[in-house]
């Protein structure tokens, strides 16, 4: 399994100890009979026992039963909850719930489960530079886990009804064995590497946004969660490069998170953040992954020394060519991030192949590279909920994963260029899309009825602007936003059957226009005055307002960003911003 050895005396590899049975579908841990422990250890501290009974023996006829055998327990000791955090983290790692779980009795045996195939979540952890992992059912990952606290900058996790958001770090911060030569000696790491993984409502796309370490942002104030339990507040920053979100001045991924949300109006549901090593163990877990060059390359700063054409990289090697940048493109960070998206792509094809899929030797090591090289939040800190997770993220083809990045320029206020700020209005109206789950790629399972629908409520007459009676509620917008956008309609527009009503019972996301059955022209005309989509108009049912006549009702949303401003997304990637698919084999130049 890894240089711990967990008190082991032979060399087997337990990969090699998990059958496929035809009957039902399944892999099953088959033992020799005269095997004492299973392969699969235990927690850590455990002595590297597996999960036989006390007296070291397997289960009837010598072999162990289908999935884990049964581990021995003390008498009245409660079984664990399958959420419970692990009672052991790594080093660095936040403390989290105390007491120790209990150890679980044998599972049922779970029908149509192939508890090793891939279940999606390779998907997720693969992202920020080769972060892998397949994830098993088995109690022993979950001490390998290493996780810290969202500090509520977070959704509080993700849910099947609806997008899902992560935030993807690869940091340069220098740890572990062999890292010595990589990255700032002396340096608390920043957020060297990030994107944003958008996951559509319907799970029949994904966009990959990455954001370019050296943009200038606002880095907000950062509540952070301290060892000792205790809150301290990180003050932000003006104006700076965005990787100083993450290590200096003792910042969390949390802060990451935060600034993230400020840049691109999207709440992240959860983190996962990985380091040098990350790249290396899971690279090679999968047994490398191919990649193509237009022209030979040989860089001193990243130790890259491939000649022109197609070849197999991993460990050392596949991080080189994920940290080589003065060698591709125009020498740096953004030709960097082009490199490492075509990268990921490749692996993504590489971990959805049969060739990965249907061995179990390279699940396994996948499961314990992928859950030793990441730290993620709090909410997803066991493998059962990665599991969930990864069960999401698997839903989608990689033809409808988009990898983009953010569009920007070069910083105008610096004479040398060594800083880029957003390209206006391409960042806009690029996280406008994500925001709005519009895929960056055609999906042929969109569910058009729908589409042809919401089409349709924008087409017909449209009543006179003096003819539309409207109820405005502020449902999340910035305080003011009603009586904002009374003022406009009234004095601009000419809409003066309009009132402010306040603020709504709950707020909401979008902006919305609700109407009535005899209301639709009515509707029709706020929408184009506005700037509605078809999506942002609910037939429904009109209210009475003060004059005591019947009146739509117009609330506006968290993403009103002000009286005459349009609330429709685009429905087409702006032409400047720069995107590849990760199902189209891309040769670096």
């Amino acid at each position: 399994m890894d240089a711990q050895g967990r008190g082991r005396a032979d060399d087997i590899d337990p990969a090699d100890q998990w059958v496929l049975n035809p009957n039902t579908g399944e892999y099953e841990l088959r033992l020799a009979p005269s095997a004492a422990q299973s392969s699969v250890p235990g927690p850590r501290g455990s002595g590297g026992r597996g999960t036989t009974g006390r007296g070291g023996t397997t289960a009837r006829g010598g072999a162990a039963r289908t999935g884990r055998t049964a581990p021995a327990r003390r008498p009245g000791a409660a079984a664990p909850d399958d959420d419970a955090p692990s009672p052991r983290r790594r080093t660095g790692a936040p403390a989290e719930a105390a007491g120790r779980r209990g150890r679980r009795p044998a599972p049922k045996k779970a029908k149509g489960k192939k508890v090793l195939m891939w279940t999606g979540g390779t998907l997720a952890f693969v992202l920020i530079g080769a972060s892998g992992a397949a994830y098993l059912y088995y109690e022993h990952l979950n001490n390998n886990i290493t996780s810290v606290s969202d500090d509520g900058a977070g959704t509080g996790g993700f849910s099947k009804d609806r997008a899902i958001n992560i935030l993807l770090i690869g940091t340069d911060k220098r740890t572990g064995k062999g890292n010595e030569g990589y990255g700032d000696k002396n340096s608390a790491g920043h957020a060297d590497t990030t994107l944003v993984l958008h996951v559509s409502k319907d799970r029949s796309n994904a966009t990959v946004l990455s954001i370019p370490r050296d943009l200038i942002t606002d880095i907000p104030d950062c509540p952070t969660t301290q060892e000792d339990g205790s809150e301290k507040v990180i003050p932000g920053k003006q104006r700076t490069r965005f990787n100083n979100s993450l290590g200096q001045e003792e910042r969390t991924p949390s802060c990451t998170m935060r600034t993230i949300t400020e840049l691109t109006g999207l709440k992240m549901d959860h983190f996962m953040v990985a380091d040098f090593n990350a790249v290396k163990t899971l690279t090679s877990a999968v047994g490398g992954v191919d990649v193509c060059l237009a022209k030979d390359i040989k860089d001193p700063d990243s130790k890259l020394d491939l000649p022109k054409g197609e070849h197999t990289i991993e460990g050392e090697e596949a991080l080189a060519f994920v940290r080589t940048r003065h060698s591709v493109g125009f020498g740096g960070d953004l030709s960097r991030i082009e490199l490492q998206q075509q990268f990921l792509g490749s692996m993504m094809r590489k971990l959805k192949s049969n060739d990965t899929l249907t061995s179990p030797s390279k699940m396994i090591k996948l499961a314990e590279a992928g859950t030793k090289a990441l730290t993620v939040d709090s909410q997803i800190s066991t493998i059962k909920k990665l599991a969930d997770l990864g069960a999401e993220l698997g839903k989608f083809d990689t033809k409808n994963l988009t990898f983009a990045t953010v569009p920007v320029v070069d910083n105008p206020a610096e004479k040398i260029k060594a800083t880029v700020v957003l390209k206006e209005p391409q960042a806009q109206q690029l996280f406008a899309m994500v925001r709005d789950d519009v895929s960056l790629t055609e999906v042929k399972q969109e569910k058009k009825k729908e589409k042809a629908a919401e089409a349709a409520r924008l087409k017909g007459t449209k009543a006179p602007a003096s003819e539309v009676r409207v109820r405005i509620l502020n449902g999340g917008a910035v305080a003011g936003s009603a009586q904002e956008t009374l003022s406009w309609l009234q004095v601009q527009e000419g809409v003066t059957k309009s009132e402010n009503a306040g603020n709504a019972e709950q707020p909401l996301a979008k902006t919305t226009l609700e109407y009535g059955p005899d209301e639709a022209d009515q509707a029709r005309r706020l929408a184009e005055i506005m700037g509605l989509s078809g999506a942002a108009l609910k037939p429904g049912k009109s209210v009475t307002n003060s004059q005591g006549v019947p009146a739509m009702t117009l609330t506006l949303g968290k993403d009103f960003e002000g009286a005459g401003v349009p609330l429709t997304t685009p429905k087409k990637v702006p032409e400047d911003v720069q995107k590849a698919t990760a199902d189209k084999v891309e040769c670096a130049k």
